[in-house]
């Protein structure tokens, strides 16, 4: 049985990933907001949220499927995005449905052709990415990196910690995937995926331990990692 409490010996190295893959940016009006495709239906509740708030006049969401996503979403995780968006009060016509990318870096890819082939990516100063909470800094990275001409905002939904753990029910599953988007931070960059960001020394530190202590299934192998796909 999936546990939903981070074992107390492992709290604050968890948390000191958690805080660093949100890093702080000030929310403002944008062109597009892009809802980042995954296993995490929080991810389209907080893209809703945001629309109805007035942040964007139009969502795309982005996400076909990967291992990770395809028992829950089995017709696609933009495509169920979408569903929820709408009993959230987003109206059909604002949503754009990217249904193709399987990593976020084509993600970003396929919505920039996406707005390309409808003649409005001319017209795009300003996105803001959603995703879940530790894939932040992650997508932010890969974006500055693939689409340099836009201004870049981050968000998700703003969840503590153990409230975050508790939504999605496994708190194996959540370590595990924010130690291995913790990797992807400097790895990526040496890949030509993203742009480099400064990495603390608390951060390396936490993430090794967490390492030691077992927490690998999202490991990027770093010596064939160009042949291996992106995280999701």
């Amino acid at each position: 049985m999936s546990s939903t409490a981070i074992p107390s010996e492992l709290w604050s190295d968890v948390e000191t990933l958690w805080e660093y893959n949100q890093p702080t940016q000030e929310m403002r009006p944008v062109d597009v907001g892009i809802g980042l495709g995954s296993h995490d239906l929080g991810v389209a509740t907080h893209t809703a949220d945001l629309y109805n708030r007035g942040l964007f006049p139009l969502v795309v969401f982005t996400g076909g499927n990967a291992p990770t996503t395809v028992g829950r979403f089995p017709r696609g995780e933009a495509v169920h995005y979408r569903e929820h968006a709408l009993t959230r009060g987003v109206p059909d016509s604002a949503i754009l449905l990217e249904p193709n990318a399987t990593n976020t870096g084509e993600n970003i890819d396929f919505t920039r052709a996406l707005l390309d082939q409808r003649g409005e990516l001319d017209s795009v100063r300003s996105v803001m990415l959603i995703s879940r909470p530790y894939q932040r800094r992650r997508s932010f990275a890969i974006c500055r990196k693939k689409w340099p001409e836009v201004e870049v905002i981050c968000s998700s939904l703003p969840l503590p910690l153990a409230d975050y753990v508790r939504s999605i029910g496994d708190a194996d599953r959540v370590i595990n995937m924010l130690v291995g988007d913790t990797q992807r931070i400097w790895v990526y960059p040496e890949r030509g995926w993203a742009i480099a960001q400064d990495v603390p020394d608390a951060v390396h530190e936490a993430y090794a331990r967490l390492v030691d202590a077992g927490y690998t299934s999202r490991l990027l192998p770093t010596e064939d990692v160009e042949f291996r796909p992106q995280a999701r």
